[in-house]
């Protein structure tokens, strides 16, 4: 064993060599990759500088054909200013043929025409309830017109006392309307004895109607066990205690499909916008003015030149020779007026049509916090399914037949409610005596709720809907039925998130036909297709839980504004308002960006199909990015493997050379391409010739209604 370990044993010398070859090992290593390291390093600078050339090559090819490219892409945009011109001439002759059709219905926008109808339907007494009703569909059409007019002028040809009308106007006819409503209904309580059921002894009616239903129950026979009041075939009803039970009573269930008591939307223009519709005719006068003026002088500073040149003895001449340049002149500078000034309102209409696209996507700058304790907040929340109008009434005199005549006592107050709770009440145990009633409503069947709703009733003193006073709610979404419980009678509504379709998962806008795009809106409970063509849109389809959803709103083509309307009223709200980013966590862009983005994307939709990208949230908020594929056929799939992935910052388009399916996010430019000032020029670098030639000859109603719907969807922020 000693001597092994003997021979193991390292001598001082050796053990100093082995150390100094490790070093030199180690020293050879660190200058091998120190070479390798200022060779990568080299290397790096000079890509790093050739990528720097190139850019700054591409930078200055860019500048050079950015004011060529920029004017060619005004010359595509007149489109938007060319389709408020023809909604403008559109609205003129609307009314003009109701003026000439002379069929006795008032134009709500003529004030002294509304004032007589509405004052001639005053004097009118005695209608019964069926009456009333189809009285009432003409009313609606006449709120419904006022409303649209206000939501599709542009504010800029709004002014303050024209939308202070409107909203008196639509204010007169709601009460009117509801008035008429109740008047007939005490007239149809006054026969209820002679109504009477022969089991029960008690009086119900139901009257339906597409735009209301009238439930109500008349207690005539004050039985104490008649406390379930359900109206036959069907769900709806109440639970009252025994004190109404025994009381002279009616019981009225008013279904409204419209809403007339949340107020109204339409709140006090923009200054920006007040500011430039004001100066506009000024503006147009004064620079007509300048101009005559100025070239009126400059012809009058020119004149004594060429009289000193001449000679006395030709002055007649002279005098009879400018006299004619003098009216030729005048003529010239008459037409080179009306040209500048046809010029300069299309520069403002074009201005003016794009301030009003910009307002669409703004966002607010702070949250209202006028909002009471319960009261619902109408910027988070919406009331859908119309208004349920919940009444207990006193029951009116009923007719009595004398000698073959019917009579009977009218009350000087009308109809009168029965305060159920009292106001004052001295029983300390009052919610024992005085129960809140159990109340069973139906959904509207074209109403969607993807959650359970929430139940709001009005406050008639703060003219607001709040949520206390309701409990014990109970939703049965198979049967569409909704059971709460409530303090006190009064309107209830229905209400939901606003932005619970929002963020949206993904979306596409897809070309089928000339002037026809299919937009999808992928949200995490619906899947909603829309159709837009030319100057109309359809709803095509909703999915729900990858199940095709039955709608009254299928296939019905609407203009824009009244489309996206119809959509919110049924719960369908896709459309961001300028409070939504307070309620929704979204990926806003600026504001410019988004707005250059949309024109563009409306103008490319005839040829291109552009879709949502993951790697939009990646880039800053100055940036978007979404795909793009030409597509020419119908197909229904587009495959956007072969297509790109753009990304534009409002003056910069370029293609990415990341895909879709990259895992990592980058800026860097796709191989062999080009920076470009529009979207439209970057496409044009890989675009057929039959994919341009669809871009330039799109209607210009449809490129505008395409860029309506992503103004209203603001899908690049809320995605």
């Amino acid at each position: 064993v000693k001597s092994v370990s003997k021979k193991k044993r390292i001598s001082k010398a050796e053990r100093l060599k082995l150390l100094q070859e490790e070093e030199e090992r180690r020293l050879r290593e660190e200058e091998e990759a120190r070479l390798k390291s200022e060779k990568e390093e080299i290397q790096r600078r000079e890509t790093l500088r050739l990528e720097k050339e190139k850019w700054k090559n591409l930078e200055a090819k860019n500048i050079k054909r950015r004011k060529e490219e920029l004017a060619e892409l005004a010359v595509l945009e007149n489109c938007y200013p060319e389709a408020e011109k023809l909604r403008q001439e559109n609205r003129l002759l609307s009314r003009w043929k109701h003026y000439t059709q002379c069929d006795g219905t008032p134009d709500p926008s003529v004030p002294h025409e509304l004032n007589t109808f509405i004052s001639l339907w005053e004097e009118e007494t005695n209608e019964t309830f069926e009456d009333v009703i189809q009285k009432s569909k003409l009313v609606l059409s006449l709120i419904e017109k006022l409303k649209l007019t206000l939501l599709e002028t542009p504010p800029y040809d709004l002014q303050d006392k024209t939308v202070q009308y409107y909203q008196e106007s639509i204010k007169k006819l709601q009460d009117l309307l509801h008035l008429k409503f109740n008047v007939a209904t005490e007239i149809l309580l006054r026969q209820a004895s002679t109504l009477a059921e022969l089991d029960s002894g008690n009086m119900e009616k139901i009257i339906e109607d597409e735009n209301v239903t009238l439930y109500v129950w008349a207690n005539l026979k004050k039985n104490p066990r008649c406390r379930n009041i359900k109206f036959s075939k069907t769900e709806i009803g109440f639970e009252i205690p025994k004190l109404l039970a025994t009381s002279d009573i009616a019981l009225r269930l008013f279904h409204t499909y419209y809403d007339h008591l949340t107020p109204l939307g339409h709140g006090p223009r923009p200054l920006k916008v007040l500011q430039l519709t004001s100066s506009i005719a000024g503006i147009i006068q004064d620079h007509i003015k300048e101009i005559i003026g100025e070239s009126v002088n400059k012809e009058d500073q020119e004149e004594p030149r060429s009289e000193r040149g001449s000679v006395a003895t030709c002055k007649e001449e002279v005098k009879a020779e400018e006299e004619g340049d003098g009216e030729i002149k005048k003529h010239s500078i008459a037409e080179e007026s009306e040209a500048m000034k046809f010029d300069l309102e299309k520069e403002l209409l074009w201005k003016t049509v794009s301030t009003a696209q910009m307002l669409r996507i703004e966002n607010a700058c702070e949250k209202p916090e006028f909002f009471e304790a319960n009261e619902v907040d109408l910027l988070q929340f919406t009331a859908l399914g119309g208004v349920y109008y919940l009444d207990v009434l006193e029951l009116p005199p009923q007719c009595k037949p004398v000698n073959g005549w019917m009579i009977v006592e009218i009350l000087t107050g009308g109809l009168q409610k029965y305060k159920y709770p009292p106001d004052t009440t001295e029983d300390p145990d009052a919610e024992s005596v005085f129960p809140p009633i159990e109340v069973t409503l139906k959904v509207h069947e074209n109403v969607i709720f993807f959650e359970a709703p929430m139940v709001a009733r009005w406050d008639s003193k703060g003219k607001h809907w709040r949520t206390d006073g309701i409990s014990h709610v109970l939703y049965n979404s198979e049967d569409k039925l909704i059971t709460f419980n409530l303090d006190t009678f009064g309107p209830v509504t229905l209400i939901q998130d606003t932005h619970i379709n929002m963020p949206y998962q993904s979306w596409e806008l897809r070309p089928l036909d000339v002037n026809e795009v299919l937009l999808t809106v992928i949200t995490v409970f619906t899947e909603i297709q829309i159709r837009i063509k030319v100057n109309l849109c359809m709803l095509t389809s909703i999915k729900l839980k990858n199940q095709e959803y039955p709608s009254a709103l299928k296939g019905k083509w609407m203009a824009p504004v009244p489309f996206i309307i119809a959509l919110k009223e049924v719960g369908l709200n896709i459309f961001p308002s300028e409070h939504s980013h307070f309620y929704v966590v979204v990926n806003n862009k600026l504001p410019l960006v988004e707005w250059k983005a949309y024109r563009q994307m409306a103008l490319l939709s005839s040829a291109f199909a552009c879709s949502w990208s993951k790697w939009n949230v990646s880039c800053d908020s100055s940036k978007v990015i979404f795909q793009v594929k030409e597509h020419l056929n119908q197909e229904n799939d587009v495959d956007y493997h072969s297509g790109a992935l753009l990304m534009f910052s409002g003056n910069r388009a370029q293609r990415l050379k990341i895909s879709e399916y990259s895992e990592t996010f980058s800026e860097a430019l796709e191989d062999e391409t080009e920076f470009h000032s529009t979207l439209y020029h970057m496409v044009k670098d890989f675009a057929s010739e039959e994919a341009l030639g669809k871009i330039l000859s799109a209607n210009c109603q449809f490129t505008d209604s395409v860029c309506q719907m992503l103004l209203s969807t603001r899908l690049l922020s809320y995605s």
